[in-house]
């Protein structure tokens, strides 16, 4: 089985290994580097992670990939937007990218107490990972971080996207006041500004209700339990084909029972093996940007949610490998050794 550890204080970890480079460490150790294999988050030379860790201790990373801001011959950049400011129910989603477990490139920094600030903290952080001709794939955090990294994304590709997104909530509504904004209704602001192509966007597992769906075809959750895998699927690729396409996942589009762990949770959604049949299906979208987002580790009993968001996750980078996003010589067969069975 698949184990997702939620991430230790590393506080007194960190602050050690700023003092020292590798060399330093290694020497001052003994048995150097063969000492620390817990921690060859921080010290491995090697950028895959093949090293044999205890899936209980060391400091951990997403896929326990190392820690780096050097995009050097990168495929994929995974991060994290520890964001929960617009969320309108439970908070505790700012904690998500620890809890799925943190990842290798950092979390994306920004001050809570300038909320005006953070819109474009976020969009020009993901900037800096996508114009460098990467895939970022975002862990959040409240759905409204999609909003940002759309506007990136956009701002790449110089034109609107082709939009999937699973999810319990349409996040379509119209906000009360004109300059407002929450995790339920940049969806309405991202379509109306040219963001995404809403005759060419699709929502999955929809079981909330709106007036105006602003133009995007629902799949709501009733009408996925009616039919088969299959005609999810064909509904998808009918409606987004091969063009640019950014995924959202919202991790309560799981039921709660496989995913209690979220601040919006809503009866009556899919199972988790059901959503990972469905994407491993979907490959073939031309994907160019991808998050899981709104994952609260406070409401997450025995890390369930956070365990599905990390296994959504993992199997996305296998279809991006697939598709050759990612280069065919990073063998998640051969490197990822620290998914124990």
């Amino acid at each position: 089985m698949l184990r997702v550890i939620c991430r230790r204080e590393l506080s007194n970890l960190l602050s050690i290994s700023r003092r020292f480079s590798s060399t330093q460490w290694n020497s001052s150790v003994p048995g150097g580097e063969s000492d620390l294999r817990g921690d060859g988050v921080l010290q491995r030379k090697s950028p895959f992670g093949s090293m044999i860790e205890q899936t209980c201790a060391g400091t951990l990373s997403f896929l326990r990939r190392n820690y780096t801001r050097d995009l050097t011959n990168v495929d994929v950049a995974v991060t994290g937007i520890p964001l929960d400011l617009a969320t309108t129910y439970r908070p505790g989603a700012r904690f998500g990218p620890q809890a799925i477990p943190v990842v290798d490139y950092g979390d994306c920094w920004f001050d809570p107490g300038q909320p005006h600030t953070v819109p474009i903290a976020i969009e020009n952080y993901a900037r800096k990972i996508i114009d460098q001709n990467l895939f970022l794939l975002s862990l959040g955090g409240d759905h409204y971080s999609t909003y940002p990294l759309l506007k990136s994304h956009v701002a790449r590709h110089g034109k609107s996207l082709f939009f999937i997104q699973f999810d319990a909530h349409c996040d379509t509504w119209p906000d009360e006041y004109p300059n407002s904004m929450n995790h339920g209704s940049m969806f309405y602001h991202t379509v109306r500004k040219g963001l995404i192509d809403p005759e060419t966007s699709i929502q999955v597992g929809i079981r909330t209700f709106n007036d105006d769906f602003m133009g995007v075809k629902i799949l709501d959750a009733e009408w996925v339990h009616e039919h088969s895998i299959n005609d999810v699927v064909e509904e998808i690729l009918k409606r987004v084909g091969n063009r640019p396409t950014y995924l959202a996942f919202h991790i309560d589009y799981l039921d709660p029972t496989f995913a209690p762990g979220t601040g919006t949770p809503i009866c009556g959604g899919l199972t988790t093996a059901q959503s990972i049949s469905i994407l491993r299906r979907v490959g073939s979208v031309n994907y160019v940007g991808m998050d899981t987002v709104e994952i609260s580790p406070a409401n997450d009993q025995s890390n369930i949610a956070s365990l599905a968001a990390a296994a959504i996750g993992y199997r996305f980078l296998c279809l991006l490998r697939n598709k050759k996003i990612i280069d065919k010589s990073f063998s998640f067969k051969l490197k990822i050794k620290i998914l124990l069975i």
